[in-house]
């Protein structure tokens, strides 16, 4: 059991250095990856493409080049250790006329120094695959101290064996000596992968174009602007998914109008009962219990207003160009005509494309709820790259923290007030929300410098 037990903890010990390190692996990857789709595409086209090219091109060098190399050499070098044996067989032949006529024969022209004409060995050319080969066969075949120029002359090579009373000099051909046409095949190779590989890029971005204006099409519906000009387009795949956007989109948007018209006929409804309440109570004349009635009815009339823009959210109302810090500071000549102290500041560029009247309306409730429970109020903007964002700062008592996400919820209030003219309809923080959220954007709640609550307003421009 012992030993069973060792066995089974090495196990478990092993798979978890296993998992982690692959954990480790996946994280490096993770980090290095590109995020965007076209990225991504090129990436699993050019490096599957630079292995395979990198894998045959050293398999050629390695066993084609190298090779044929060898061989070549070999034989040269075998060439002129014949001649060596000629030369010392024949001694009688002083001109050496015989021997060169030989040489020519073989496609070598060969000469004789004096004796003391042998160069002192120079530098080795660096990844001279030649010269390491002639040093090599030389070395092995003739046996005798010898001097090669493999860089000297363009398309001869030189190669001077020093003999016992002379020194031959051998010119060979380097084409018979080397396998010249291989970088033409490397060259040839490279060419053509560059060549597809270009092709593949500019068929790749058709491929991915309507990709790309779908998720701007669905990326401007949801922040509530229109999609003009949209057609699915592409792969087929692609354009099923088209399709199914438009599809939603027609479906949203006629969910809107149902909801649209409904709410137009109920508050037209609505409002004339209470017009007839209002006329009503003016004919009756004036008394206590008629004030109170007409308080009454103005406070319904002011909740079924707000009910109503609740439900009615911003449809209708097209996103365009808005001068940010316009806006504001008409936001802070509201507040302070209503008795209310308001600052503005404004950062960055101020034209920024919303809704108008919807996106005042969500910062006009912002305001005014923290009017009502604050003294001074701050208002700022900063625009920058990607983000228009709008904070709300008051001096207040501010909302605990538990209860930040709770204030969105319709109809609550989080104070005791019974009067709707101190409490409120329960409805400004979720219709601010709604219309910030139809944007792209949120609203969330913190605590501000100053004291109080602070609601920061987000969206993408």
């Amino acid at each position: 059991m012992s030993t069973l037990d060792t066995g089974l903890t090495f196990i478990r010990n092993a798979s978890q250095r296993v998992s982690r390190a692959n954990g480790w692996m996946g994280n490096a990857f993770k980090g290095w990856m590109p995020t965007g789709l076209y990225a991504r595409a090129l990436l699993i086209m050019i490096v599957p493409m630079v292995i395979l090219q990198t894998v045959v091109a050293f398999v050629f060098m390695e066993r084609h080049w190298n090779t044929v190399t060898r061989r070549l050499s070999a034989a040269v070098v075998q060439d002129i250790a014949s001649l060596i044996d000629i030369y010392k067989a024949f001694p009688q032949d002083k001109d050496r006329a015989q021997l060169r006529r030989i040489g020519q024969r073989l496609q070598l022209v060969v000469d004789f120094l004096p004796v003391d004409d042998m160069p002192q060995p120079g530098p080795k050319p660096f990844f001279s695959l030649l010269d390491q080969t002639l040093s090599s066969q030389i070395g092995r075949q003739i046996r005798r101290p010898f001097w090669i120029d493999t860089v000297g002359k363009s398309n001869l090579v030189e190669i001077r064996i020093q003999l016992d009373d002379a020194v031959m000099r051998v010119f060979a051909q380097r084409s018979a000596a080397y396998a010249s046409n291989s970088e033409i095949f490397i060259f040839w190779m490279l060419g053509t992968s560059s060549i597809l590989l270009i092709v593949a890029v500019l068929f790749l971005r058709n491929q991915i174009r309507p990709i790309l204006r779908l998720a701007d099409a669905a990326e401007s519906f949801g922040k509530g602007r229109e999609v003009p000009n949209f057609r699915p387009r592409g792969a087929r795949e692609v354009r099923q998914a088209a399709q199914a956007f438009l599809e939603m989109k027609a479906r949203v948007e006629r969910s809107i109008d149902q909801r649209t018209a409904m709410l137009a006929g109920v508050s037209h409804d609505l409002r004339t009962i209470l017009t007839r309440f209002k006329l009503e109570l003016a004919l009756i004349g004036d008394s206590p219990e008629v004030d109170g009635m007409r308080k009454d009815v103005d406070e319904m009339s002011g909740m079924l207003e707000a009910y109503l823009a609740f439900a009615r959210g911003d449809s209708g109302e097209i996103a365009q160009p808005t001068d940010m810090a316009m806006a504001l500071e008409e936001l802070r000549s509201d507040a302070e005509r209503h008795g209310h102290t308001a600052t503005v500041t404004f950062h960055g560029l101020p034209v920024v494309t919303v809704k108008p009247a919807s996106f005042k309306r969500c910062i006009a409730n912002l305001v005014s709820n923290a009017a009502r429970h604050a003294n001074t109020v701050a208002i700022t903007g900063h625009r920058d790259h990607r983000y228009l964002t709008v904070t709300v700062d008051d001096d207040g008592p501010g909302i605990p923290v538990n209860m930040r996400e709770e204030v969105f919820k319709p109809f609550l209030r989080l104070d005791d007030a019974r009067n709707q003219d101190e409490g409120g309809t329960g409805l400004g923080l979720a219709i601010a929300r709604d219309i910030a959220r139809s944007h792209g954007g949120d609203i969330t709640l913190g605590d501000s410098p100053m004291g109080g609550l602070r609601a920061a307003v987000r969206v993408p421009v």
